[in-house]
């Protein structure tokens, strides 16, 4: 708990408590109203999994541009097979689910065979997603699949707790325990945190790279089925605004864009200030170029402290080196 208290979690859980209560005294109480809460909550369940599914992929130091392609991709994916072919909603949503894994896997093999940085490789796949999502909707908007999965989409528990954004958060816990109690997950955070270290313990830094970007697919297909479920319909906008929060989440968070680091709490809080800051914008009637303008100041000042951070821990590192040797010396 003393830990916690100190953590960057704390800071967030801090910062979202007290926007929230500025944002309900703004709106004169209307925003704790069922209604503003549910719609709240619904739209911060695919943020929160986009957000996610790029965390994963910094946590071996990798990135992934290809996020919104993946998802808006699949998206198109599912609802054609539902609309213009009559695949039954089952098998419609998990073929989308396994073509979203199936992109995350080609992104990290091809990652780990070309050796190329992981920013150029997704941002040629995206590109390729982007045309092929276009080719299966057009200029048309896919919305004639069965209402049964838009009143998932809509459906929310006493009124007030979307189902969707349930999903989300057991897509998270589900994840956190992945990465930090289990073989491969702890093996990813040793490949992104000291590659050299983990490939001399005997761990493939390939494989971790692998792994990684297709959990990030697969989330990114959970995240393409909310998507589907609780939008009026697919389009080839869909994923286009995807990017900026994916980065924008788990940086807030915390993670480390050199690697190592799982921040699963931390990217859910600052999945919810984003929200925050776009509820606040549509509460004063501000430009929607704010939000833009606000989250990319916050993500760049975080990126500045974190690299602050890392730097002064590096001098302790390099300070403290040489005592160690003198008290060994003197001992």
């Amino acid at each position: 708990m003393r830990r916690f208290a100190r953590s960057t979690e704390m800071t967030l859980l801090a910062i979202c408590v007290v926007f929230f209560v500025f944002l309900v005294i703004a709106s004169k109480g209307d925003l704790v109203s069922a209604n503003s809460l549910r719609v709240l909550l619904q739209f911060l369940a695919v943020p929160v999994l986009i957000g996610l599914a790029q965390m994963v992929v910094l946590a071996v130091g990798q990135l992934n541009l290809a996020v919104g392609a993946i998802g808006g991709f699949a998206s198109a994916a599912m609802g054609v097979l539902m609309a213009d072919h009559g695949v039954p909603v089952p098998l419609a949503l998990l073929i989308g689910f396994l073509l979203a894994a199936a992109a995350g896997l080609v992104n990290g093999v091809l990652v780990v065979l070309t050796r190329i940085n992981g920013f150029i490789v997704t941002l040629a796949t995206m590109t390729v997603l982007l045309g092929v999502q276009y080719r299966l909707v057009g200029t048309r908007t896919v919305d004639a699949y069965p209402q049964g999965l838009k009143d998932f989409g809509s459906f929310a528990l006493f009124g007030v707790l979307p189902l969707i954004f349930i999903v989300a958060l057991i897509v998270a816990g589900a994840l956190s325990v992945l990465l930090r109690r289990t073989v491969p997950g702890r093996q990813l955070l040793a490949s992104g945190g000291n590659p050299i270290a983990a490939r001399l313990s005997g761990i493939s830094n390939d494989r971790s790279v692998i792994i990684a970007h297709t959990l990030s697919g697969a989330v990114l297909g959970v995240a393409a089925i909310l998507t589907v479920a609780s939008s009026p319909g697919v389009n080839k906008s869909i994923g286009g605004d995807w990017l900026l929060p994916s980065f924008a989440a788990p940086i807030i968070g915390g993670a480390l864009l050199t690697g190592g680091s799982v921040v699963v709490l931390g990217t859910v809080l600052a999945a919810f200030i984003v929200r925050f800051v776009d509820t606040a914008r549509a509460e004063f009637s501000l430009e929607p170029s704010w939000v833009n303008f606000v989250v990319g100041a916050v993500v760049l000042g975080s990126v500045v402290l974190g690299q602050v951070r890392t730097r002064r821990q590096q001098r302790r590192t390099v300070v403290k080196a040489p005592d160690a040797t003198v008290a060994g010396g003197v001992s």
